[in-house]
């Protein structure tokens, strides 16, 4: 299961003085021991997330060789953000060869999963290509999903003239949609305790 940072935050807030999955209710670890053995049944059991979060460790560490195996696996299994990551990797060339073709492939695996960032991505490769339209058409989906960069990308195409009033602005609104749907004051919390993932990158 996974529960979003603000439902853990505020787990937390309403019980302070104990430490409880927000999920299960149960008690959370107490020692790096115990973490560390059910962490290890998680990626044994091949659990997406723990699979995942094993890669970005192993990457933090510069350990690009074993990162690359473990974010593969997830990749593998439909882990859209295991996915996104594996684009980086290979834009990069850590951990695996520099491939522009791979790079992509996994940007499209993740974004087709609803990563959002990938979704910003591949707009950036088209409009970097010379495929505007297509780059709007990423760029709407990233939009209508919430992302802030992709606002900014499509009132550049729209005074360019490369996507309509009417598709702007009804990406505009499922944007601010998408965005109040999100907000909640816990969630505001967590975010500015949160650390961001170092292979969350956006730009191409």
């Amino acid at each position: 299961k996974v529960i979003c940072n603000g439902c853990c935050y505020a787990s937390k807030i309403r019980e302070p003085s104990k430490s409880l999955c927000p999920f299960c209710r149960h008690s959370v670890p107490a020692t790096d021991a115990e973490i560390d053995a059910n962490v290890m049944k998680r990626e044994e059991a091949n659990d997406l997330v723990a699979l995942r979060k094993a890669g970005v460790r192993r990457y933090v560490k510069g350990d690009y060789g074993s990162a690359f195996d473990y974010l593969s696996k997830a990749a593998g299994l439909g882990d859209a953000e295991a996915q996104s990551h594996l684009s980086v990797m290979y834009l990069k060339g850590r951990g695996v060869a520099k491939d522009e073709k791979e790079a992509v492939h996994y940007m499209e695996e993740a974004a087709i999963g609803g990563h959002t960032t990938s979704r910003y991505n591949l707009g950036v490769y088209e409009w970097n290509n010379g495929s505007r339209e297509r780059a709007m058409k990423h760029f709407i989906i990233a939009a209508k999903l919430g992302d802030d960069d992709s606002v900014g990308k499509l009132k550049q195409g729209y005074k360019e003239g490369s996507v309509s009033k009417e598709n702007f602005a009804a990406a505009l609104r499922a944007h601010q949609a998408a965005v109040d749907a999100m907000k909640s004051p816990q969630r505001q919390k967590a975010a500015e305790k949160a650390k961001v993932e170092p292979l969350h990158e956006k730009r191409w």
